[in-house]
């Protein structure tokens, strides 16, 4: 790969643009947040977050089967009132609704569907945030400034739940909503740094657009990409009548692949640690005087991976700026007033997005794909941790060695879904359709133990702790391909120069939609006393996207992509009513691709 600035460059969209190639350098710091924040999503709120908050609570709580015992086992002094009190429990907990139950701001609720709730909540602040921020970010420096002040924040957050203890749970479930709100905040700002990258990518700019169309020509293979220097080799043949993506997409699924490679790699290996930490921590006197101690801990080195291996991103990175805001925002110093300003900006901002992305139909499609997908998998994950530690009565090792097996099935996951798509010669919305088939194994499997004949079985439906294994290296092996493919894809349907508007946008749609299902699935639990019955909702949850996500035309709305940026830059990057004519008359001349 080339260094910055050197090799042929093309011309500034707009005053400042760096046009300098993507350089190696540039790539591992991109890399490098992956390898950071990754472990936080994977390891924090895929893991330990929901199952700290549950023991938190649980210490607080009373069993549902029986209101009048402690969740808190009793401890034996050998006297009869206390062995009679441990045989109580014991009996009351082996209830198969032996969730727990406490009180919050005057209603009972269980300690599982606590954990649920915080993340509803947590998503929609999250929402929130993106809003204020956004637009804002498409503008100079603030992209990457903005990344980092999120970087730094949420590993903070993180690591303060060392100091949490069970009669302050609520303030862990604070802590949650900052370390999830600046969570996907930083990953939707490392998602618009990558259309850049690919744009100023020496292999996007070494050819004319020309040989970029000739390669996806039925006799040819699409472009394959090394995992290192991820070089074009265009040789070997394909089946006749097959269409493949175009090398812009290939370049952005094969850097997304890789990011997500390396992050899942990189939250294997802390969870393997944690593991380590929890066994040790096990053996302590700490940790039988406080249950949550391990965990509270574990949730401290999290944070403390995040916040250090942020700083490779900070050196290496390039700010990539974007164009000038409005003489009147610009150059203000930050005080309440301009702080003020901004956010009002961001969110005017965010209305005219919408209002652009209104007009663009394969956006549309895939927002509301989206919106439910997305919705599926978080609730999918949270939802089979809690059933895992509370209907399976898993420990947290257990409940640990899981998640390493989904993560690890991730990283395969990952690195194979680009070679079965080019070995099948599959387009990209075939390939995410095919990891949503995947996903609906689980919710079924789920189902079956409510069939009797497979109840009477003993093993089958989830019914047995080692059932839970296979299904997560199906779950892991499906992430590994939607996390990288979804949003590389997203990104060929966007205006070049909005990327941080855009996908802050597919990040809204994402958490936003995130808050709907854990909260239903929170209410079922209260209701049922038990999560089972939660798999029906997730089946349909799944399977609802799978068509829209397959009518998705990729090079149609690349087109209106391109079209559009080219409407907003003539009008000053406003969607109003001159703008909205100026797009019609594209359309009525022909300039758009048929959609018919």
């Amino acid at each position: 790969m080339e260094e910055e600035g050197s090799g042929p460059q093309r011309a500034p969209r707009y005053p400042a643009e760096d046009t300098s190639l993507t350089s190696k350098r540039e790539l591992m710091g991109w890399y490098a947040y992956g390898l950071a924040a990754e472990v936080f999503a994977v390891c924090g709120v895929g893991s330990f977050l929901p199952v700290t908050l549950e023991q938190l609570a649980r210490e607080n709580g009373v069993l549902f089967s029986d209101r009048t015992i402690s969740c808190v086992a009793p401890k034996s002094s050998g006297g009869s009132g206390s062995s009679y009190a441990v045989k109580m429990f014991a009996r009351a907990a082996q209830d198969k609704n032996s969730q727990c139950v406490i009180q919050l701001l005057g209603h009972d609720i269980t300690t599982s569907s606590l954990a649920m709730y915080t993340f509803s909540v947590s998503v929609l602040v999250q929402s929130l945030v993106l809003v204020s921020f956004s637009s804002v970010a498409d503008h100079g420096t603030y992209r990457k400034k903005l990344l980092l002040f999120f970087a730094f924040t949420g590993s903070t957050a993180s690591m303060l739940f060392l100091l949490v203890v069970p009669d302050i749970y609520f303030f862990g479930c604070m802590l949650v909503v900052v370390g999830v709100a600046c969570l996907g905040s930083s990953f939707v700002l490392l998602n618009s740094f990558l259309p850049l990258l690919v744009l100023n990518h020496p292999q996007v700019q070494g050819e004319s657009p020309a040989i970029a169309m000739q390669v996806r020509s039925p006799g040819l293979r699409t472009p394959t990409l090394e995992s290192d220097n991820i070089e074009i080799i265009a040789t070997t043949p394909i089946k006749p009548g097959f269409e493949v993506d175009s090398t812009e997409l290939q370049i952005s699924s094969a850097i997304s692949a890789k990011g997500v490679g390396i992050g899942y790699a990189a939250a294997v290996f802390v969870q393997i640690l944690s593991i380590i930490l929890l066994f040790v921590m096990s053996k302590t006197d700490a940790a039988k005087l406080s249950p949550s101690l391990p965990l509270r801990l574990v949730l401290f080195c999290v944070g403390l991976w995040w916040f250090v291996f942020s700083i490779p991103t900070y050196l290496w990175l390039r700010d990539r700026p974007g164009p000038p805001l409005h003489a009147s925002m610009a150059g203000r110093a930050i005080t309440l007033k301009s702080s003020l300003a901004y956010v009002s900006f961001a969110w005017m901002s965010l209305f005219r997005t919408i209002r652009v992305a209104i007009k663009l139909r394969q956006v549309v499609i895939f927002l509301m794909a989206w919106f439910l997908l997305s919705d599926a998998v978080a609730t999918v994950s949270a939802t089979a941790i809690l059933f895992a530690r509370t209907e399976l009565g898993m420990s947290t090792v257990q409940v640990a060695i899981l998640s390493i097996t989904a993560t690890s099935s991730g990283i395969v996951g990952a690195y194979t879904w680009p070679k079965i798509s080019l070995r099948y010669s599959l387009k990209t919305n075939n390939t995410i359709v095919a990891c949503i088939c995947l996903m609906e194994i689980i919710p079924l499997y789920g189902l079956l133990g409510f069939l009797p004949f497979v109840q009477s079985w003993g093993v089958g439906g989830l019914q047995q702790p080692w059932e839970i294994f296979p299904l997560g290296v199906v779950h892991g092996f499906v992430m590994g391909g939607l996390s990288s493919y979804c949003r590389s894809f997203y990104g060929r349907l966007i205006p070049p120069g909005s990327e941080a508007a855009f996908y802050a946008l597919y990040a809204i749609t994402d958490k936003g939609s995130s808050a709907v299902g854990p909260a239903v699935v929170g209410a079922i639990v209260d209701v049922t006393g038990t999560i089972r019955p939660a798999f029906a909702f997730l089946a349909v949850l799944i399977a609802i996207p799978a068509p829209l996500i397959y009518m998705i035309n990729v090079e149609s709305g690349q087109d209106d992509a391109a079209k559009m940026a080219r409407t907003m830059k003539a009008t000053g990057g406003e969607t109003d009513a001159r703008s909205e004519d100026a797009f019609h008359h594209e359309q009525s001349e022909g300039l758009l691709a048929d959609h018919n």
